[in-house]
């Protein structure tokens, strides 16, 4: 049974012209437990709208979106003890550090006190923090932010990640620290979905990926199925048939007869 289910969820914005902008449009998917889930797309895809309204950050405007068997507009508070949270800016107390911001969630996660000091001294010393743990976060770097976010999103020991442009502005260093992080939570097990503008790293680590475009899905499977689909070999090469299809061109942006 999947861990993860989005059905026809769609998500309206009222304009300043009186209509309304359809962020996400009718979209549907499923996601089995263990698996890393790719929602690709350009900016303004949907993309963030859809894994906000999996989080329970925003409601839909229709359809439902289930997490480990629970309705994320009827149990917000169960779905999030089931998720970890984790964005390219995601927000930190500026005047807490990494080590105390860490504590603090641990303990809204419900952990009982003689847990706490061992879950955030391990995530600490996984994601070598120790230079850093005790500094105020308005003085991190962004890696040493995003380390922190990271900690702090695994905190609870979550069975689902939910993970929107993790290594957007990062250096080398950090990324792959956010790389290797996603694959070593994938080998423990966890459900990861992750979106990212970085095709040849979704391409690397996801095993099914979802294209998405003007707030619909546009195609989705794993790099095989999307090759048979497509005719191409790479992901940047598939997305921009697929999506030259949708919009009535070929690959070279010339209408299609």
């Amino acid at each position: 049974m999947p861990i993860i289910r989005a059905n026809q969820l769609r998500k309206s914005f009222p304009t300043p012209n009186g209509t309304l902008k359809h962020a996400v449009d009718g979209v549907s998917f499923e996601i089995e437990a263990g698996t890393i889930y790719g929602l690709l797309g350009p900016n303004g895809a949907g993309k963030t709208t859809t894994l906000r309204m999996l989080g329970g950050l925003i409601a839909p405007t229709s359809g439902e979106a289930i997490i480990d068997g629970h309705n994320v507009g009827e149990n917000p508070f169960a779905v999030k003890h089931s998720i970890g949270f984790l964005t390219a800016n995601t927000g930190l107390y500026q005047r807490l550090s990494p080590r105390e911001i860490l504590q603090y969630f641990a303990r809204l996660y419900g952990l009982a006190p003689e847990r706490i000091k061992n879950r955030v001294d391990h995530l600490i010393d996984w994601l070598d923090m120790h230079s850093f743990a005790d500094l105020r976060c308005g003085a991190l770097s962004t890696g040493q932010k995003q380390r922190t976010s990271i900690a702090r999103a695994l905190v609870g020991d979550p069975i689902v990640l939910i993970m929107d442009e993790p290594t957007l502005g990062l250096d080398v260093l950090s990324n792959r620290i956010i790389l290797d992080f996603i694959r070593r939570e994938h080998d423990h097990g966890k459900t990861i979905i992750l979106s990212t503008h970085y095709l040849d790293e979704a391409e690397t680590i996801c095993d099914r990926i979802g294209l998405m475009h003007g707030g619909k899905l546009m195609a989705e499977g794993t790099m095989q199925e999307l090759q048979a689909l497509s005719g191409e070999e790479k992901l940047s090469a598939i997305f921009l048939k697929l999506f030259g299809e949708a919009q009535g061109e070929d690959e070279n942006g010339r209408p299609l007869a």
